[in-house]
């Protein structure tokens, strides 16, 4: 581990504190002065380097906060710990605002100050961790059209800091696209934060995102900075925002609206610079009507909405994700990767995921520990894949519309990422496919707007009868016998999409897990339209 670097000029201090922290194992560097630690920073090689620095705020030949200054412009991620006398208290607070991790008052209890150091440390290994995570891996793993639309609504906002609110099911990714869209930014040097407002209870909440003061309430013996100063000049990620308590809403907004917010226990405003990207698998308007979210906030976070697929909608990544996933448990491990058969894969990509790319995941670190062999069978999936019964697949990893799970999803922001409006419904043209079980008269076996789709046997007796249609075409010497075929059913699929969603196209497609530019070339191609 990298050594903690202790800054004082009484050589007392740096002694207590190299000693109790060497009996924890924690190897340290001490400097007498600041000009030797911005010396010591110039050519130090990264390994070791600082894990964290812990500084006085008086000494002679520099100050503690020019020293925090210095170093937060080389090292932003870098946790550095102010030490002050009780006469320096104004000084220390406003530290905060140059961005230190804590204060330490002296005199000092020593385990207190061996402990927050200690916390320090685990800050700056996750954050260390993190950064490596998104160095060393893909951001985002994805060529279905469905995902190829967020990288596209990711590049157009890559040079904006307008709030965006992403939707999607739980474990879908959402974090990931907020990570991407901060990295893409222009506050990419910035930090990029992230709070779950529904992991933290109610009544700690406030204090996570805003801070409070020392003595705001019981057990608040120190000054604390929130998310929102934590974040400063970055990206402040909102997850699950649909369960922020309402009275916290009141708080949001006001920040959102003018910028400014106040500790808890505290009567001096704080500015704030800090971009929100909020996430939420939850219906918010639904919410909105129910009365538990406040209506300008939803417009105020509701600028930009990514609507991020869930797995089932994008089957044919699962394949390079499986692999990818099962490639990093074993390096995590420090085994060899194993690898997977193509009826295990072929399983796979049947499965539904309810918990989506981190189900995923999950099932790749239980094949890498449990798989008895290096190649992965089909047998060997976890008992949820296999209890599943398997989907009728029609070609290499393509799903019948009606065997594919529909989910309600939220309506489209007035202003999506791409600025396409939902169209109206459109009128079904003759294309000469009937579907089993379809209503008599109804043109072409369509649906008409708000009937049942077609059962899992209805649509299993359309697919005879295109496999009838073809060995005629085949025995009549037909060479086109593919592009009549394929048409037939890119319009049945779509004929059926758009009846199921009342005629909304960017739905539709989101439901096919085509792109919405996909869909309109087809409408036109197939002359639906």
């Amino acid at each position: 581990m990298k050594p903690i670097w202790i800054v004082d000029d009484d050589q007392s201090i740096r002694f207590v504190l190299e000693k109790a922290l060497l009996r924890e194992n924690l190897p340290t560097r001490s400097f007498s002065n600041p000009q030797d630690v911005l010396a010591a920073l110039i050519d130090v090689p990264d390994e070791l380097g600082p894990q964290v620095l812990v500084s006085d705020i008086r000494m002679p030949g520099g100050s503690g906060l020019d020293l925090l200054d210095k170093v937060k412009k080389k090292l932003p991620g870098l946790p550095v710990i102010i030490m002050t006398a009780f006469s320096d208290l104004d000084s220390a607070v406003s530290a905060f605002q140059g961005g230190a991790f804590e204060y330490l008052p002296k005199p000092f209890d020593l385990p207190k100050a061996v402990e927050l150091i200690r916390r320090a440390v685990e800050e700056s290994q996750r954050e260390e961790v993190a950064e490596e995570r998104m160095v060393a891996a893909p951001e985002m793993l994805g060529q279905a059209p469905a995902m190829q639309d967020v990288f596209r609504a990711i590049g157009r906002l890559s040079q904006s800091n307008v709030t965006v609110m992403i939707t999607g099911e739980s474990g879908s990714g959402k974090e990931l696209v907020a990570r991407a869209l901060h990295k893409h930014s222009p506050r990419a040097n910035g930090p990029f934060v992230a709070i779950n407002t529904a992991a933290i209870p109610k009544d700690l909440l406030e204090s996570e995102l805003f801070g409070h003061e020392r003595g705001a309430f019981t057990g608040a013996q120190t000054m604390r900075r929130g998310r929102f100063e934590q974040a400063e000049g970055g990206t402040l990620f909102l997850d699950e925002i649909g369960d922020m308590p309402f009275d916290l809403q009141t708080r949001l907004l006001r920040v959102l609206s003018d910028g400014h917010f106040y500790r808890v226990g505290g009567h001096s405003a704080v500015k704030s610079n800090v971009r929100v990207i909020a996430a939420t698998h939850q219906n918010l308007e639904q919410r909105v009507k129910e009365g538990v979210f406040r209506e300008d906030l939803f417009h105020r976070l509701n600028v930009i909405r990514l609507r991020l697929p869930a797995l089932r909608e994008r089957r044919e990544d699962i394949p390079t994700l499986t692999r990818h996933f099962l490639a990093q448990s074993a390096q995590q491990l420090g085994v060899e990767p194993k690898r997977i058969a193509d009826a295990a894969l072929q399983r796979l990509a049947g499965f539904d995921f309810p918990g989506n790319v981190r189900q995923l995941e999950n099932v790749c670190h239980w094949l890498t520990v449990m798989a008895p062999a290096q190649v992965i069978d089909e047998k060997d999936l976890p008992p949820e894949v296999l209890s599943q019964p398997q989907l009728a697949a029609v070609g290499a990893n393509v799903v019948p519309a009606a065997a594919v799970q529909v989910t309600e999803h939220a309506p489209a922001s007035p202003v999506d990422a791409g600025g396409v409006q939902p169209m109206q419904p459109v009128a079904h043209a003759d294309v000469g496919v009937a579907v089993a079980g379809a209503p008599v008269g109804q043109p072409n076996g369509a649906l008409p707007p708000g009937a049942d789709m077609p059962t899992p046997d209805g649509m299993q007796a359309w697919l005879q009868g295109l496999k009838t249609e073809a060995q005629m075409l085949l025995d009549a010497g037909r060479d086109d016998v593919w592009d009549v075929l394929t048409r037939k059913f890119e319009a049945q699929l779509i004929l059926t999409a758009l009846a199921n969603t009342r005629g909304r196209r960017i739905e539709a497609a989101q439901r096919l897990g085509i792109g919405r530019n996909t869909i309109t070339r087809k409408i036109q191609e197939l002359n639906l339209d």
